[in-house]
């Protein structure tokens, strides 16, 4: 794998480019346009020079309760991902990389971390369904709802594009999305990494001790 430098503004541009549908046969690999890259490095991140501000999203949590995403994760080590719980294949396969690389912390850094699941597909997601599915994974991550246009516009402010729900040629009904995990810092709270939906179990677990102390990894 390879370490990749973008620019956030180099992101936000690409973002629209290039997107994944979940389960639709899309042939897009990846979630944003390649704007320069390190050959010869095994990191996964994509480290960014100006990290991300976190969306101002207010959002209603599994349990019907609001849940702003700033004050809630505010110096916390947090990842964020936008996909949708009827996903086939990329949506499941990220969430479930994720909850088995953080087994491997310590259990206290288990607790500091936060993983916050936005659905791209909020009118099938209610909270009480993405509660069902989450709780398969890890009972511990955090899944969000709301308004669609609300979360459109978060997740375009991280360079990830999101379309709403439509059917595929076959009449399946897909969410279109941007497939990036975003990593930020529990010391400055800036979204600084980037993970593919080719980073591993491995690539997390590599990197999620360093996350927790908002180092690079």
């Amino acid at each position: 794998m390879r370490k990749k430098t973008f620019t956030a503004a180099a992101l936000l541009a690409a973002a629209t480019l290039t997107l994944s549908a979940c389960g639709s046969g899309d042939d897009g690999k990846s979630p944003i346009a390649v704007v320069s890259e390190e050959s010869g490095s095994a990191k996964a991140a994509t480290l960014l020079d100006k990290p991300f501000e976190k969306p101002d999203l207010v959002l209603t949590d599994t349990h019907g309760k609001k849940y702003d995403l700033r004050k809630e994760t505010e110096g916390r080590p947090t990842l964020v991902y936008f996909g949708y719980t009827h996903c086939p294949d990329i949506c499941p396969l990220t969430m479930n990389n994720i909850a088995v690389a953080k087994k491997s912390l310590p259990k206290a850094e288990q607790a500091e971390l936060r993983v916050v699941f936005v659905t791209t597909d909020p009118a099938r997601d209610t909270p009480s369904e993405l509660g069902k599915w989450l709780k398969g994974i890890d009972p511990q991550f955090i899944g969000l709802t709301g308004d669609f246009a609300t979360i459109q516009a978060g997740a375009r402010s991280l360079g990830i594009s999101i379309e709403p729900t439509k059917k595929d040629k076959n009449g399946k009904i897909v969410s279109v999305h941007g497939t990036q995990v975003v990593a930020f810092s529990p010391k400055t709270d800036g979204g600084y990494l980037l993970y593919g939906e080719d980073a591993t179990v491995d690539d997390y677990t590599k990197d999620l001790p360093k996350i927790i102390k908002g180092a690079k990894p």
